[in-house]
């Protein structure tokens, strides 16, 4: 039942993006971008396997001059809303996780993303990505030393007792506060599921399904009043939604051992990102909730 309603809201948002962006493209009607979909197929099959696409989006866009960096956020947000959906659909319906664990991880981390929106502002955003920073680094050694066998192994489970169970989903709702700063949640949620004696896949339908939801929701508000580059949002759909495709099912058939080393790898390059967005002037990451808010 609860997958049931998971995947209920999902589509229904999905639909509603879906005819909010047709009604704008039949006022402005425009080609899929071919430079977009491309792009987006490398973006988005990297974003499956837990990296994210939001950071070498930003940098490519950026680079290239495609649009203005005034509307980049939205742009991403609306482009890869699509591809989100389908990342949450995939992996909510193919890889096995406690539906509990799963429904109260996804709502805490949209209930936080909406408490963040205006707390945000007031949190102090260079030590958290400092600290947020060491402490992935600091996890990605950790589970190195797991997965050498100098350290108890990670384990297999879909479940967690209660004190952990409860832990997951505190975790989701501060790090869904957290987006409004512009720290993703992918990379804390892999390595916590690991670190917790979880099977890493489990954490595919947490992080992508709570991601899922923010970015269609987001992307409705964003089509209905922003001046989106519409080819190059289309671009972004089309090949964002493959390149999903091909890269969940790499992960859903990648052997146990090797998921867990790309787990330490997706963390070291996410803590190495979030030190360089905390110590280089103007390498920010971007917030989708944030930006859909205001």
């Amino acid at each position: 039942m609860i997958l049931i309603i998971l995947l209920a809201v999902l589509g229904l948002a999905s639909g509603v993006f879906v005819v909010a962006l047709a009604a704008q493209l039949r006022k402005r009607p425009a080609a899929p971008s071919l430079e977009g979909a491309v792009m987006s197929a490398v973006t988005s099959f990297f974003d499956a396997l837990g990296i994210g696409c939001f950071a070498p989006t930003t940098a490519y866009l950026k680079f290239r001059g495609i649009v203005p960096d005034e509307l980049i956020p939205a742009t991403m947000i609306s482009g890869y809303a699509l591809a989100a959906a389908t990342e949450g659909f995939v992996f909510i319906t193919s890889v096995q996780v406690d539906p509990l664990l799963l429904g109260l991880s996804i709502a805490a981390s949209a209930l936080g993303a909406l408490v963040g929106v205006s707390v945000a502002a007031r949190l102090p955003l260079r030590p958290i990505r400092l600290t947020m920073g060491l402490g992935l680094l600091i996890a990605a050694a950790t589970f190195s030393l797991s997965n050498l066998g100098l350290m108890p192994h990670g384990g297999t489970a879909t479940t967690l007792p209660p004190a952990l169970f409860a832990l997951v989903v505190a975790a989701s709702f501060a790090l869904g506060v957290l987006m409004n700063l512009g720290i993703g949640n992918f990379a804390p949620t892999l390595i916590l599921i690991s670190l917790l004696g979880m099977d890493p896949r489990a954490a595919f339908p947490i992080m992508m399904g709570s991601a899922a939801l923010l970015m269609v929701t987001s992307g409705v508000r964003i089509v209905a009043s922003r001046p989106v580059n519409l080819a190059l949002v289309l671009g972004m759909a089309l090949g964002g939604i493959p390149a999903v495709l091909v890269a969940a099912f790499i992960v859903k058939s990648m052997p146990l051992e090797v998921l867990r080393w790309v787990v330490v790898a997706v963390v070291t390059y996410a803590g190495a990102a979030m030190l360089r967005a905390a110590l280089v002037p103007g390498a920010e990451e971007t917030s989708p909730v944030r930006d859909a808010a205001a």
